[in-house]
């Protein structure tokens, strides 16, 4: 069996529930909440790590920054039986109201990045998966996390967003920014859109949640680093999954029976 050529994984390899975070460097950290995790790939910004939850195989493995190497990651993800993925990240707080180490579950995306324009056209739309925002809800809710649902923007250039006055089109970024921000979206990241876009084209179940890292607007509530909040979110919604798919297979079971 010939290895994905960037991931370097292959059937086997992962589980049907993956965590998909950015950076390589958090692979390990959310591995650990695995039962008997192991790492099985790594070659560029993406490292693999699989082991179980409640008996079902679970993985993680990152994306790398932005939509194009997440669409990589998803695409040999599902390839080798991977149908189910929550990603977790950073992201910038677009409404007033939102303070550093706030969660942001992300109900669907701008499509404001170049990718996912190449699998559908722009009118359609990016949703996450109900199944998955139900679980990262529940979850968080549990947990006692302070959390948003919403749009998030999703896009290509960090710095258009985080120094727009340095841009030539610095009037065009601002006044969709503006935009943005008057439709209610919730945070800016660089991952979503083509994420649940992928979600929608082969039938997965994608959702996101995301730390509110800053107020894009009040940089004078400081900046949150803590991801803990966020991966511990996801943890506790995959299991919910998969508790929603054995209920659902007992049920499944019953009424052939019957």
């Amino acid at each position: 069996m010939v290895k994905s050529h960037h991931l370097a994984i292959e059937p086997g390899d992962v589980g049907r529930f993956v965590i998909l975070p950015g950076d390589p460097g958090r692979c390990k950290v959310i591995a650990s909440h695995f039962n008997n995790p192991e790492k099985v790939a790594e070659n560029r910004e993406y490292v693999t790590y699989t082991g179980s939850i409640l008996n079902e195989p679970v993985s993680v493995s990152s994306t790398g920054i932005g939509n194009p190497s997440a669409a990589i990651a998803i695409e040999e993800l599902r390839a080798v039986g991977a149908d189910t993925f929550i990603r977790v990240g950073t992201s910038g707080g677009m409404q007033p109201h939102q303070i550093p180490g706030d969660l942001a579950i992300i109900t669907g995306s701008i499509r404001d990045e170049g990718i996912s324009k190449h699998y559908l056209p722009i009118e359609f739309p990016a949703v996450a998966n109900s199944d998955v925002v139900i679980a990262l809800r529940e979850a968080a809710e549990k947990l006692g996390y302070n959390t948003h649902l919403g749009i998030s923007h999703s896009k290509d250039s960090y710095f258009g967003q985080m120094a727009p006055e340095r841009m030539p089109v610095v009037n065009f970024l601002k006044e969709r920014w503006k935009a943005w921000v008057q439709g209610g979206a919730i945070c800016a990241e660089m991952e979503s859109a083509i994420l649940l876009t992928l979600g929608a084209i082969y039938r997965l179940r994608v959702g996101s949640i995301t730390l509110i890292a800053i107020n894009q607007d009040k940089p004078e509530l400081g900046v949150s680093t803590d991801t803990a909040p966020v991966i511990k979110t996801a943890i506790e919604a995959i299991k919910l999954l998969i508790q929603l798919d054995h209920n659902n297979e007992k049920e499944r079971i019953n009424d052939k029976r019957n």
